[in-house]
């Protein structure tokens, strides 16, 4: 069975930016979705650098980049996750992945994670019920495991959320290199 270095766990904004970072990084990266993500029912307004778009068009943008950027993607419901040694066992159907690091995006939902024993805390900000409690860099109680978005207490705002998943990765690729990441690129002289 292939290891991936990061499973990601949602594919909204939170949850494709972090596989934005981490494929970039050359992270072994799988980010699972199942579809139903709020942003598909959203029409932006207010995220930096875009007039307008359609939630649909967002999420498909960023997907993509993820993408073309060494990202897998699969489209399934988790069904569950469990530890396995050092690392972790990603259940959908009838399949499963196996990871070092996993990043819950999960949005409004935090089913997958108290089936994970993750601590679980009531949400600060308005229409949200729960959220994962997590340290300033995304860390949950579980070692490995992290969340970022809304899940983890983030505004729904999509360039909020999208800020976070990248901050979160950022984090979670630093652990994983044992040193502080940056991912800047330069802009190349086009003469």
């Amino acid at each position: 069975m292939k290891v991936y270095d990061i499973a990601i766990i949602g594919a909204g904004p939170a949850g494709t930016s972090a596989a934005i970072f981490a494929a970039k990084a050359g992270k072994k990266t799988l980010l699972i979705d199942h579809g139903k993500s709020i942003t598909k029912k959203a029409w932006i307004k207010n995220h930096y650098g875009i007039k307008e778009i359609e939630g649909p068009d967002l999420i498909e943008a960023g997907l993509q980049q993820a993408k073309a950027l060494g990202a897998e993607f699969k489209t399934d419901e988790v069904e569950n996750i469990e530890k396995k040694g050092d690392h972790y066992l990603i259940h959908m159907g009838k399949h499963e992945f196996e990871a070092k690091y996993v990043l819950l995006a999960t949005g409004l939902s935090v089913d997958l994670a108290e089936k994970l024993g993750l601590k679980i805390i009531d949400a600060k900000e308005p229409r949200i019920a729960r959220n994962i409690k997590v340290d300033h860099d995304g860390r949950t109680n579980l070692k490995n495991v992290w969340a970022a978005g809304t899940v983890a207490g983030e505004s729904v705002h999509t360039i909020i959320t999208a800020g976070h998943g990248a901050k979160v990765a950022i984090n979670i690729i630093s652990e994983i290199n044992g040193d502080r990441y940056v991912d800047h690129d330069i802009l190349q002289n086009k003469d």
